[in-house]
């Protein structure tokens, strides 16, 4: 099991961090910070490089914490609520990722959900300070305050009379 949970952990965590360089620089095939910035403006938030910073070090911090299993319940946090803004984005297009749906934000976010309910194994951070590896209650908080955390982020820096983004092929 605790083998298992390292692989999730790194697989999930190492492609959010990554999904967030990308965001805030030209490493990883990214766009640079000009580029984030413009993806926030097609999808109508606003906030222009601060908003694309913020999305950007919001995934490399949570999906480094996912990939060490330190911190866990913070890092699975983060993780649902960027993937939560992802998933608010890309509703409009329906569930598969073919059509630019969020069918890949729900994984992630499911994902960090099962890690905050399971702890991350004995191969983590977490474990090597001795700090409790499941605990229900921090699980439920990390999906409430990072979905809620989403939710808010998108009420606030949403402009709902900025015109609708093309279809386009995209990441969360």
């Amino acid at each position: 099991m605790d083998t298992g949970l390292l692989l999730l952990r790194l697989l999930a965590g190492l492609l959010i961090a990554a999904h967030g360089v990308q965001k805030v620089s030209f490493l990883l095939g990214g766009s640079g910070l000009a580029g984030g910035t413009e993806e926030f403006r097609r999808d109508g938030f606003r906030g222009g490089a601060l908003t694309a910073l913020a999305a950007g070090a919001g995934q490399i911090g949570s999906g480094l914490l996912l990939a060490a299993g330190a911190l866990t319940p913070l890092g699975a946090a983060g993780a649902i609520g960027v993937m939560t803004v992802a998933l608010t984005v890309k509703w409009p297009h329906g569930l598969w990722v073919q059509h630019d749906g969020y069918e890949y934000p729900l994984v992630l976010i499911g994902i960090a959900t099962g890690l905050a309910l399971t702890g991350p194994g004995r191969f983590s951070v977490d474990h090597a300070l001795g700090l409790p590896l499941r605990i229900g209650w921090t699980a439920a908080a990390a999906l409430v305050v990072g979905a809620a955390g989403g939710l808010a982020v998108r009420a606030l820096l949403h402009d709902p009379a900025a015109p609708a983004a093309p279809d386009r092929p995209g990441s969360p």
